[in-house]
């Protein structure tokens, strides 16, 4: 343990708040990638200010210091990674661990240094100002841990699949014109021989499958290029990349399903069954190809692929960012405001400046929006409901304001409170027009008129479109 070098004459404000301490026993960390600078209570240490390297006994000694001083709660700032170590170790050790975002204690203006700033979120976690950032339950941080890991795995893979296409165009080899994948099982087969030399398109052609729609003139024209070594040998190294790729995905999602499983073991099956596949598609070739939906069913008691837009795989990514206990989020606006799909409202002298959604790296967020997205042309009710608001506000927003629509399914489906069933767009449209006919119907009603049928000519109560 050293003396911060830049703290050389700083000394702890000793001044007294103008707020109620609730939190007396607290202490504030700035985390960095070489060293932690803490700052405790005055009076509980003669150096209450000290700095730790981020070498694993450091941080030992640092959560020994920190109970020796009395400390129950520490305030830490998300800085980068750096602070996953000493989180993890802080919380095994007993301490209750505040997260906070940086954007939300950005200090006063004048002199910054990591002695102020670790002063600084004793300060404010002392009165009772700071709100800690959502990290789910340590068994479903550990299944984030494994999915995000995944999701790179699928991100590097695809960067080779580029480059492999690359390579062929490079060589006016045009196999992406014949066929709609070349990682399948005709594309990889061309694929290899092409690198093992074997490059004549009449032979190359015996690869295509029956069902393919090109005919085999239309292979043998598309696979007549110039193999010119040097893309040859891209193409060969990027292809022995893929293959890695897809072997280091078999054993993730073979972590996964392990880890599931002992997820499951520990918790009481559901009493409801699993209830039948929405669709009969098969698992995409870079999906997990074990039963997910089994084992999610188990975890959360419903299944949430049973909405619109949502796949086994889509619904396993929800669960890693989200968890499974809904009781973290008061209500289900609470649940959007933290995905960052609720309009943040700006007023100032009774006008709203603002209201606009706030931008964020919010995973749940992202995959949300992915599933709007996939719903736009399906006949669906949550597509008319897209299709209705992207002509009114446009479809940026439409994209926004339906991903708030299946976040709140998302919650209410974990809480227990449904089971969702797709209604279908028709039932949606019919009940919008009711809302309609309600809204003219109290319009005309204030004005002195009354709504009257055109296809009968009789006159529309006011009963008749409640």
């Amino acid at each position: 343990m050293k003396r911060n070098r830049w703290a050389k004459g700083h000394k702890p404000r000793q001044h007294i708040s103008l707020l109620e301490r609730i939190n007396p026993d607290v202490a504030g960390i700035d985390c960095g990638s070489a060293e932690h600078f803490v700052a405790v209570p005055v009076g509980r240490d003669p150096d209450p200010i000290q700095a730790f390297q981020t070498f694993t006994a450091d941080l030992h000694r640092l959560a020994d210091w920190l109970a020796a001083c009395g400390v129950r709660s520490v305030a830490m700032e998300a800085t980068g990674v750096y602070w996953i170590p000493l989180f993890e170790i802080l919380e095994a050790r007993g301490f209750a661990v505040i997260l906070t975002n940086a954007h939300h204690v950005k200090n006063v203006a004048g002199r910054k240094s990591d002695v102020v700033d670790c002063e600084w979120l004793r300060e404010l976690h002392s009165v009772g100002l700071l709100r800690g950032s959502f990290r789910p339950a340590e068994a479903i941080t550990a299944l984030r841990g494994y999915v995000r890991h995944r999701d790179t795995l699928v991100e590097s893979m695809s960067s080779t699949i580029q480059r492999m296409q690359k390579a062929l165009v490079q060589m006016n080899v045009q196999l992406p014109q014949v066929i709609t994948d070349i990682t399948g099982t005709t594309g990889l087969a061309i694929l290899h021989d092409i690198v093992d030399g074997r490059t004549d398109p009449k032979q190359l052609v015996l690869h295509r499958d029956p069902r393919c729609h090109a005919s085999p003139e239309q292979f043998v024209a598309a696979l007549t290029g110039n193999y010119r070594p040097e893309h040859v040998f891209a193409l060969r190294q990027n292809l022995a990349l893929f293959e890695h790729y897809q072997g280091m995905l078999a054993e993730c999602d073979a972590a996964v399903e392990r880890h599931l499983r002992t997820l499951t073991a520990q918790t009481e099956p559901p009493s409801t069954p699993l209830p039948p596949r929405r669709t009969k598609a098969k698992p995409r070739t870079k999906e997990p190809q074990f039963d997910v939906r089994s084992y999610l069913h188990h975890l959360t008691g419903t299944d949430l692929s049973q909405i619109d837009g949502i796949g086994p795989y889509q619904a396993l990514r929800l669960i890693s960012e989200i968890g499974t206990d809904m009781t973290r989020w008061p209500s289900e606006r609470h649940f959007t405001a933290w995905l960052t799909l609720a309009p943040q409202n700006k007023i100032s002298g009774g006008r709203l400046l603002s209201s606009r959604t706030p931008a964020s790296a919010n995973r749940a967020a992202a995959i949300l929006r992915m599933v709007a997205m996939s719903l736009v042309r399906t006949q669906t009710a949550l597509g008319a409901f897209y299709r209705r608001l992207a002509g009114r506000i446009g479809k940026a927003k439409a994209i926004t304001a339906t991903a708030r629509k299946v976040a709140v399914l998302v919650y209410r489906m974990l809480k227990g409170e449904i089971q969702y069933q797709d209604p279908g767009p028709d039932a949606y449209d019919a009940r919008q027009r009711q809302r309609l006919l309600r809204k003219l119907h109290k319009r005309a009603q204030a004005l002195g008129f009354t709504l009257v049928a055109i296809d009968t000519g009789e006159l529309l109560p006011a009963e008749g479109v409640s």
